[in-house]
């Protein structure tokens, strides 16, 4: 392994040394054996979605890396502290000095997590009523957060000193929950392109004479992305090979600009990848940003986004805790458990998974306002995850005044969820109807998409009750929907479930 390390940071390094033809070389000393070869034809037989998958419904990962140290601003400060306009500009000159005498390297001896402890961060994810978690492998920064033998800026070399992602993997697997590995390291290089026919440069860090972003020294290029083209994109490869060897993710989930990957190396890490689990012996699930992988191999994700309609296939959610800045910050302000509840159930209910982030500090710690909010998820999943967890769609997903402006990416609303916005989850014949936020003790209500006018087919409706209550709930079937009563003891303030058994089947008139 070492040995063959060493070759490929070589010729990272740009020192002349030949590359090789095998897919991974950097990762194993033989390649996997497998169904899957490295063009789309072939990818496309690997299920992008796997039953266990849309099982899950619910994850948890964390932006925590060396951005966390200057705590301002967001995780983009690596890139903004570099940029004179910027704030982060002027408040690392003002705290550090000048980006040329300190720059963001520095910072790494900073990030010690010497309160980090893996055990129990898996214990609160699971007790958040989570299926799948994991860090953030490696953002742009270039920074890897595992114990990487392809760079020295690597959290078992330097900062923290500590294997975080295999600390994590055996944490979270063991309190049995699916372990996720998410990577945004398709924008750490700096490399030209083309642009309005002029050759610019991109890159998440930008281009100043005389910082450390252009420096010639050759371990510095490595965490800034100063690397010829060809030899950052076997490294980016390597990375991925060497993550899915080591701690065999069942979930590789990338940020946007996956795009600027040429199709060779995305191929390639994918026949790696749906090998291993091959040999493995389990499925695994690959998701990318505006679809820069075929929708037959990747899942799609939307980012602090989500679909505005009943989607045929499966989709996932990125959305964060907080408002504002995916890492913590001084400032980071944080949402009230009951907006990202209904946020969870109006994406189940299109067919979506949500993928939730949180911030812990540099140290490791997982504030309390943030901590707060996943207990209380948690503790609404374990009374009501009877409606969530091995569900799927029913016929709509919702009803109520409460829409999007549109789907897509950064979705926005107008005003919050109420009572009577009603989504819908369906397991076997059961169906759910989850009110998102208490109607009122014996209130009655009309679930309009039962109404007979909207439906047909020989469906019957034979029980109605409410998940968390004893109370027999008075319900009747007419034209106009499934008449039913709320009970007379509230239930839950965030949001309470019918539960609605069903014989025969029905479809949309």
């Amino acid at each position: 392994m070492r040995k063959i390390t060493t070759v490929v940071v070589g010729a990272v390094l740009g020192l002349g040394v030949a590359g090789s033809t095998r897919l991974c070389p950097e990762a194993r000393a033989a390649e996997p054996t497998g169904p899957f070869k490295a063009d789309w034809d072939s990818l496309k037989k690997h299920d992008p979605a796997p039953e266990w998958f849309q099982d899950a419904k619910f994850g948890i990962y964390f932006h925590w890396g060396v951005y966390c140290v200057p705590a301002f601003g967001s995780e983009w400060y690596p890139r903004n502290m570099h940029i004179k306009d910027r704030p982060e500009y002027k408040h690392h000159v003002a705290e550090y000095g000048d980006p040329s005498k300190f720059g963001y390297h520095d910072f790494v001896p900073m990030f010690k997590a010497e309160k980090f402890n893996a055990d129990e961060w898996a214990a609160l994810f699971n007790k958040a009523g989570a299926r799948f978690a994991g860090p953030v492998a490696e953002h742009h920064d270039g920074f890897a957060m595992w114990a990487s033998k392809l760079t020295p800026w690597n959290a078992k070399d330097m900062g923290p000193k500590r294997d975080v992602t295999g600390e994590l993997a055996e944490a979270v697997r063991k309190w049995g929950m699916r372990f996720v590995t998410t990577f945004h390291h398709a924008r750490n290089n700096q490399h030209q392109i083309v642009q309005n026919g002029k050759k610019v440069w991109t890159g998440h860090y930008p281009r100043v004479e005389g910082w450390p972003t252009v420096s010639e020294d050759p371990k510095l290029r490595m965490l800034y992305g100063n690397l010829p083209r060809e030899q950052f994109l076997e490294m980016w490869k390597g990375k991925l090979c060497e993550v899915i060897d080591e701690y065999r993710p069942d979930i590789i989930w990338f940020d946007s600009w996956l795009d600027e990957i040429p199709a060779k190396y995305q191929t390639e890490f994918l026949a790696y990848y749906f090998n291993r689990a091959h040999e493995w012996g389990k499925e695994v699930v690959v998701t990318v940003k505006q679809r820069d992988l075929p929708h037959e191999i990747a899942v799609e994700d939307f980012e602090k986004g989500r679909a505005d309609h009943l989607t045929k296939y499966v989709w996932l959610t990125d959305d964060t805790v907080s408002r504002g800045s995916w890492c913590y910050t001084k400032q980071l302000r944080i949402k009230s458990a009951d907006e990202v509840l209904d946020t969870l159930i109006d994406i189940i209910s299109k067919n979506g998974i949500l993928l939730l982030n949180i911030s812990p500090m540099a140290d490791g710690t997982i504030p309390d306002d943030q901590r707060n909010v996943l207990l209380a998820l948690g503790e609404w999943l374990g009374k009501f995850g009877e409606a969530v967890y091995g569900t799927r769609p029913w016929l709509v997903f919702g009803e109520g005044p409460t829409r999007l402006e549109k789907g897509g990416h950064f979705v926005r609303m107008k005003g919050g969820y109420k009572p009577e916005d009603i989504r819908f989850t369906r397991k076997g014949g059961t169906i759910y109807a989850i009110a998102l936020g208490w109607p009122g003790e014996k209130k009655q209500i009309v679930i309009k998409s039962f109404g007979k006018a909207k439906i047909q087919g020989d469906l019957k409706v034979t029980k109605v009750s409410m998940l968390g209550s004893p109370e027999a709930i008075p319900w009747e079937h007419r034209d106009e929907g499934l008449i039913v009563t709320t009970p007379g003891t509230k239930v839950d303030d965030m949001a309470v479930v019918f539960k609605i058994e069903t014989t025969g089947s029905a479809k949309l008139r």
